[in-house]
C-alpha cells in the first residue's frame, strides 16, 4: 500500500518560522516533523511513499532524496501553485488508480493504528474513510433547553461536557475515490460532500487513546517544541502526549 503525503502549503499560520522553512521540516525534538510521519508509516509497513511538495520543496527533496536512508521508498509530486488537499492528487490520479492508499498530512504528528484503520476501512466497504479522533469539550456555564413560542423551560443541563468527532485528515481511499476529485478542491469542503451526495459509502475510524497533534499555529509549534524537549521521541513515538490534549 502506498501513502501519499501533503507537504505543499506555504504555513503561513506559522509564520514567522515558515518564512524560510517549509512547516514539514520544522525542527521537534532532534527531528523534523516530516520524519516522524515517515518513522511511524515504515514501522506500520508502509513504505511506499510519495510526498506532494510545493513550497520551498527543495529543502524537503534534498533531505529525503528518495527515501533510502530512512528506509522507505520515497518519489514526489511536484505542486507548481497551491492544489489544496484533493487537488494536490488531480494530475496523478493514473499512478493511485490501482490500488487503495493512504493520505497523510505533512505537519501532524500521530501514532494512530495505521492496522486498525485499514481494518475498519475493509470491514465497512467504504470507497473512503476518515480517521476522526474522539474529543471533548466541558462547556462553562448551564445549558436552557427551552420553548421560544411559550418561554418555559423544558430542561436544564449544568456544564455539560459535550462529545464530538473531529477530522483529523487522515483518509484511507479505494481508486473510486479519485473519480470525485477535481483541480484544485479540498476533501472536506468538495471531495467528500460530492461523495455523499452520490450515495457514496463513507466512513470513520474513531480513536482516542492514540495521539493526533495538528501543529498548524505558532501557539501549537511552541508547545511541542517546549514538551519534545522533556520527552525524545526520536528514539520512542508512544510518549504520553496525553497533556499536550485540550
Amino acid at each position: 500500500m502506498k501513502a501519499v503525503v501533503l507537504c505543499g502549503g506555504e504555513g503561513t499560520r506559522l509564520r514567522p518560522y515558515t518564512y524560510i522553512v517549509p512547516k514539514p521540516m520544522l525542527w521537534l525534538g532532534g527531528r523534523h516533523i516530516l520524519e516522524y510521519t515517515i518513522e511511524h508509516l515504515r514501522k506500520s509497513g508502509i513504505k511506499d511513499i510519495t510526498l506532494s511538495v510545493g513550497y520551498l520543496k527543495e529543502q524537503i527533496m534534498n533531505h529525503f532524496e528518495d527515501g533510502s536512508k530512512f528506509g522507505v521508498n520515497i518519489d514526489y509530486f511536484v505542486e507548481d501553485e497551491a492544489l489544496f488537499t484533493a487537488g494536490a492528487l488531480y494530475p496523478h490520479k493514473d499512478k493511485l488508480k490501482d490500488e487503495r492508499f493512504l493520505v497523510f498530512m505533512g505537519d501532524h504528528v500521530t501514532n494512530i493504528n495505521i492496522e486498525k484503520f485499514i481494518k475498519t476501512h475493509e470491514k465497512t466497504g467504504a470507497v473512503a474513510t476518515i480517521a476522526a479522533k474522539k474529543k471533548k469539550v466541558s462547556l462553562e456555564y448551564g445549558i436552557i433547553d427551552g420553548d421560544e413560542k411559550t418561554k418555559i423551560i423544558n430542561g436544564f443541563e449544568e456544564k455539560p461536557v459535550v462529545n464530538y468527532l473531529i477530522n483529523t485528515g487522515m483518509y484511507l481511499l479505494e481508486p473510486k475515490a479519485l473519480e470525485y476529485i477535481k483541480p484544485k478542491e479540498d476533501f472536506a469542503k468538495n471531495v467528500f460532500p460530492r461523495m455523499l451526495k452520490a450515495n457514496e459509502k463513507l466512513g470513520f475510524y474513531k480513536f482516542s487513546r492514540e495521539y493526533w497533534i495538528d501543529i498548524g499555529r505558532v501557539k501549537d509549534y511552541e508547545r511541542m517544541r517546549e514538551l519534545f524537549s522533556v520527552i525524545d521521541l526520536a528514539r520512542d513515538l508512544s510518549p504520553p502526549l496525553d497533556m499536550y490534549e485540550e
